[in-house]
């Protein structure tokens, strides 16, 4: 099945395009930034990515040409008005970027995702709904797309799996769908792990979630900073397959 990246601020055009495609591929949200999209297109790998130009009054074009400089392969679709498209009319010179016109129907939506795919939208199955996926759900917390992306490879086929690529993005997503376990990275930029378990602990109702560490700091000093935290365990990266699942299954009982 096919991958979409969709990248926007949180509204309600994003909210009805995620409805409508999800129903056919599998969509990953992302918010409007340059850095967190980049990390995401790394982690996610998508067939194709759509952005949404609603609010976004001073677009970012940095981050349209790191994708051309980076992804060239992937094609991007935009939905905004003629107006919101201004500044960036040179990347639509080029056949990886195109926009779709605002307002739109989500079937024309789909219409251009399909397209841009080379699929047969009348032929696309729906995706089945009713299945629920009865595994343990593992969030994994990391700035590093490489480090998500190989525990990601290592977990999938035992567990179920969501990733994040910061403290604040781990919330959000605790929010949304609460995990079985946390594997929080200690080390991180603006919200590292020690704020990141502070938060998880400070709420009543998430407080109980296991929460293991993985840290790439050895030294004597900052094991036994970590260790006051208290956490259901503790990895030196890079973590090793077996030990990981050994310490997951331990947090479990």
């Amino acid at each position: 099945m096919k991958t979409i990246l969709l990248i926007g601020k949180m509204n309600e055009l994003i909210k009805d395009v995620n409805n409508y495609l999800k129903k056919y591929f599998t969509v990953q949200l992302c918010a409007d930034n340059t850095n967190n999209a980049m990390g995401m297109v790394k982690v996610v790998e998508p067939d194709l990515i759509i952005i949404s130009l609603v609010g976004l009054y001073d677009v970012d074009s940095s981050l349209f040409e790191k994708l051309n400089a980076g992804f060239a392969d992937i094609p991007v679709l935009t939905i905004g008005t003629e107006s919101e498209i201004r500044t960036l009319s040179d990347f639509y010179n080029r056949d990886q970027f195109e926009n779709l016109i605002r307002p739109i129907d989500n079937s024309a939506v789909f219409e251009a995702v399909c397209k841009r795919l080379g699929l047969n939208g009348k032929e696309l199955p729906v995706k089945e709904t009713a299945i629920v996926d009865s595994r343990k759900k593992i969030l994994v917390v990391d700035d590093n797309a490489a480090t998500l992306r190989n525990i990601k490879n290592m977990l999938e086929d035992k567990y179920n799996i969501t990733l994040a690529n910061s403290g604040m993005k781990a919330m959000t997503s605790i929010g949304k769908s609460r995990p079985d376990v946390v594997l929080l990275d200690y080390e991180m930029p603006v919200c590292d792990g020690r704020q990141t378990l502070e938060m998880i602990r400070a709420d009543e109702e998430l407080s109980s979630i296991p929460v293991i560490f993985l840290t790439s700091v050895n030294d004597r000093k900052h094991i036994e900073s970590v260790l006051r935290l208290r956490p259901a365990g503790y990895l030196l990266k890079p973590a090793i397959p077996d030990t990981l699942i050994s310490a997951i299954e331990k947090a479990l009982l």
